[in-house]
């Protein structure tokens, strides 16, 4: 009896490794691998963006029921993450702030040169000239910046247009007031060569910024720039319509305006866990109100690719209309960051700042639920960026009569292709909690 006792322990044993293998195998094959959500980022992603991952029911994960039928363990309920910005309206909530060139003439860093000294210190600082913008920045997860232009050594020598070498102090004070990255893809990206370009990237990478649109190596340019905030992973696809006929060392080291590589590089974004994924072209006619043939196909094609959750733009010099086109906002302009005022073009020293609120639907996908646009002007005697906003936050910049005019030139462009009935609206940062 104990010869046969024991035979029947042994085959019940194999027995049960044998259902316990199986189990295994196919838990492998349905929970761990990627799991694509309507957004078309994986699993991972998922968990970035609050959504659990697929629970399986084993013995650790599930409870019996009195039938003796496993009974799913619940999924987790999202941990609210409001984010900045306006009151969310969803469980997650995050907000992303763009704004236009950075443009750094002559005029400029004479300006910052004096800004330093008036604070006792050598060299240049161009922080009071960005200073107005930290109010919008502190109201958003993250603030993204485009770097026109290649930059010299701290010392110089400086140049301005049309072959640009401008002073890297522009670098610091664009991290200081809170951005915390930068698009480089211009028509300028390679007025110095690959010298300039890979000068300005480090320069970049020394401030903490992250950067997209120019790259050091072939290996480089094949990443995808991916921040990350408190509720979201964000992707920016960047790039340019030309060069100024310039060619570059190689062909990697500048992204290029082409729908079909942008949209290839947003799926790459999508499958390394991106939720909200931002395309940036730097394009258009300069100064003038409406976007042209280029920007508006390519624009269109990669909204209708349903890879990018918003396209934004910029080169112009000149603010440009917002556009709703199938569901996906297009800002075709933003118009110039900082610039020297010109006393030909009036567009030329106004822009936009544009805050976009990102809400996670129940579906797990991520869309924009708020877009809210700032005028902004320069104004000399000293050099400043200004709001010009209707709720005045830094008080008067050029005189009530002035900047009432800027704010309507800008309203009346922005909207001009249904902004406003989509749901765009100003920006009033004083009155948000």
């Amino acid at each position: 009896m104990s010869t046969i006792t024991a035979r029947r322990r042994a085959r019940l044993l194999a027995a049960a490794a044998a259902l316990s293998l199986a189990a295994s195998v196919a838990s492998c094959g349905t929970g761990a691998g990627p799991e694509t959500n309507a957004s078309g980022s994986s699993a991972a992603a998922g968990n970035t963006a609050g959504q659990a991952a697929p629970q399986t029911t084993d013995s650790t994960t599930a409870e019996s029921s009195p039938s003796g039928t496993p009974t799913p363990t619940p999924t987790p309920t999202p941990t609210p993450t409001p984010g900045k910005g306006p009151a969310c309206q969803a469980v997650r909530c995050t907000s992303v702030l763009v704004s236009g060139d950075m443009l750094v003439h002559d005029e400029l860093w004479e300006q910052g040169r004096a800004d330093a000294l008036a604070q006792g210190t050598k060299g240049l600082d161009f922080g009071p000239m960005l200073e107005g913008q930290t109010k919008y920045i502190e109201q958003s997860d993250l603030a993204i910046c485009h770097l026109e232009t290649p930059v010299a050594g701290p010392a110089g020598p400086f140049s301005s247009y049309p072959s640009f070498n401008v002073p890297p102090q522009i670098i610091t004070a664009v991290q200081q007031v809170g951005y915390q990255a930068c698009t480089t893809a211009s028509n300028h990206t390679v007025d110095r060569g690959t010298a300039g370009l890979v000068r300005t990237l480090d320069a970049l990478d020394a401030a903490g910024l992250q950067h997209t649109g120019s790259y050091r190596t072939e290996v480089d340019s094949r990443d995808v720039m991916i921040v990350q905030t408190a509720a979201a992973k964000i992707a920016v696809i960047d790039a340019t319509y030309g060069l100024n006929g310039l060619v570059p060392e190689a062909a990697w080291q500048v992204d290029m305006l082409d729908a079909d590589v942008m949209i290839a590089k947003a799926k790459k974004a999508r499958e390394l866990g991106a939720d909200i994924v931002l395309g940036a072209m730097h394009a258009g006619d300069e100064y003038t109100s409406v976007p042209n043939a280029e920007q508006t196909s390519v624009a269109h094609a990669l909204a209708d690719s349903g890879q990018f959750t918003m396209i934004y733009g910029h080169h112009t010099h000149s603010v440009q209309p917002i556009e709703k086109y199938k569901g996906t906002w297009i800002v075709y302009s933003l118009g110039n960051a900082i610039t020297e005022l010109s006393p030909n073009y009036v567009v030329n020293n106004e822009g936009l700042l544009v805050r976009a609120q990102f809400s996670q639907g129940t579906n797990g996908k991520w869309t924009a639920s708020d877009l809210a646009w700032a005028p902004s002007v320069m104004v000399r005697g000293p050099y400043r960026w200004c709001s010009a906003a209707s709720d005045a936050p830094q008080g008067p910049c050029a005189g009530a009569a002035a900047d009432a005019a800027t704010r309507q030139r800008t309203k009346t462009v922005v909207e001009s292709m249904g902004a406003a009935a989509a749901g765009a609206h100003e920006l009033l940062i004083t009155k948000e909690r």
